[in-house]
């Protein structure tokens, strides 16, 4: 049986990818230094890699993968800099707030962040996944796989805990 020379069989794609793979993420998370970043320019290289498939041969598929994932970073790179551009091009907010105003809002928010952070994991859970993604109790309860009437309670308690921790101070 003849072996493909291009990277189209699984199997030759999978072994190019534990061949690589580590290896073009570290070079990736050195030019950026972000893990996420990393992962989805890899995953992004290897896509590139599939697509061409018929046309990189086994010998060619690692100086393939380098160039395409160092093109995708320097894209990214570059398309910061045209956002940051066309950020400081806008004019700046100006906050017409007192400072007196400012510093209670800062602290207030720090009180509430402390406050979340005071509440048991449970109950925490169940307020973040409902006031800040904005989920129903019966989606939570799906979620946390717990009762409709769980969620409520766990809301309940946290609500009081918070209402209790932030007047307090």
């Amino acid at each position: 049986m003849k072996i493909p020379n291009n990277v189209c069989e699984e199997k030759t794609f999978s072994q190019i990818y534990n061949d690589y793979g580590e290896t073009i993420w570290n070079f990736l998370y050195f030019k950026c230094g972000d893990s996420a970043q990393a992962d989805d320019l890899v995953q992004d290289a290897f896509i590139k890699l599939w697509q061409n498939c018929k046309k990189v041969t086994r010998e060619k598929a690692k100086s393939f993968l380098y160039t395409v994932s160092n093109n995708m970073f320097l894209n990214q790179v570059a398309h910061h800099k045209v956002v940051l551009q066309y950020a400081q091009l806008q004019p700046q907010k100006v906050d017409t707030q007192s400072p007196q105003y400012l510093l209670e809002e800062k602290q207030y928010h720090q009180r509430l962040q402390n406050a979340i952070a005071n509440l048991t994991e449970p109950q925490r859970t169940a307020f973040l996944l409902n006031r800040i993604e904005g989920k129903k109790y019966a989606e939570i309860a799906e979620i946390l796989e717990i009762s409709v009437k769980a969620v409520e309670k766990r809301m309940s308690h946290a609500l009081a805990s918070l209402r209790k921790e932030i007047e307090e101070i």
